[in-house]
């Protein structure tokens, strides 16, 4: 985790920005947020929030938010955004996905976890963090989880960087990419740490034996996945005439291997209901 730690220390205003460059990812994501999220005012902890751009869009929809970050220059930049957009966090404090133990049992209506599985290497941790995602949700809550998927890495390096490829059989046969084993990381500017890709048929047998039963899958990119950037100048109603297309072309299973990023959606099962009959 120091190297997921360092990455994020370091690149805290990229990420940031990073939802500026992928306005589709951002607006479909927060259409399903906003579809989803239960009446106000929900208690809900954004688990590797980073620098907060979901926590400050669900805070100012009226929620009580805690960010949860490794990384502390991440957690400076969302206190500071929080301030200069008027938000009131009610709590950015610093730790780790697997291990939530100073939150108490059903202490949250919602779960955002939009970033840890990506760099949980061993499905141990992955499992870790949904079994504790779902331990401190209330009855009935929420996960909201993101991952980025399989073959994402692969169009990314036909379009930036077709070298790339030579590098990447680990991640091609595990869906693991670690740079430090390649002795070549990626550019700076597209840069990633240590990341697991999911493929998109491992993600609801994860959150159902952690406890959850399936509400949505969807593709936050649609059909634009890395051919966005004339999307990205449209404004107003052209623009959201192309996220409502995204949303539901989203939710096409024969989409998902085609995207980046893929958002589950999960409400918390409770086996003991079937006990207690």
């Amino acid at each position: 985790m120091d190297e997921v730690q360092e990455f994020y220390d370091k690149n805290a205003q990229n990420e940031w920005d990073r939802l500026d460059r992928h306005r589709t990812e951002f607006a479909v994501t927060l259409r399903a947020l906003k579809d989803y999220l239960p009446h106000l005012p929900a208690e809900v902890l954004d688990v590797g929030g980073g620098p907060g751009r979901y926590s400050i869009a669900v805070a100012k929809l009226g929620h009580r938010v805690t960010l949860l970050d490794l990384s502390e220059g991440c957690l400076q930049l969302a206190q500071k955004k929080a301030q200069e957009t008027g938000v009131s966090l009610a709590e950015c404090t610093r730790g780790n996905a697997i291990d939530l133990h100073r939150f108490r049992d059903g202490s949250f209506d919602v779960v955002l976890l939009m970033g840890p599985l990506y760099h949980l290497l061993d499905m141990d941790g992955r499992d870790r963090a949904v079994k504790e995602a779902h331990r401190v949700l209330r009855r009935n809550g929420l996960v909201f989880a993101t991952f980025i998927t399989r073959y994402a890495p692969l169009r990314w390096s036909a379009k930036n960087e077709p070298e790339w490829l030579s590098r990447g059989k680990e991640l091609l046969d595990t869906g693991v990419w670690r740079p430090s084993a390649t002795g070549i990381p990626l550019k700076a500017r597209v840069g990633f740490t240590s990341s697991y890709f999911a493929h998109p048929t491992e993600i609801r047998p994860l959150m159902k034996r952690n406890g959850f039963e399936d509400l949505d899958l969807i593709g936050c990119e649609g059909v634009v996945s890395m051919i966005e950037e004339k999307i990205n100048g449209l404004k107003g109603d052209e623009f959201d005439s192309w996220v409502d297309l995204n949303y539901r072309l989203g939710k096409d299973p024969s989409l998902h291997g085609a995207v980046e990023h893929l958002l589950y959606i999960g409400r918390k099962h409770l086996k003991e209901r079937s006990r207690n009959k």
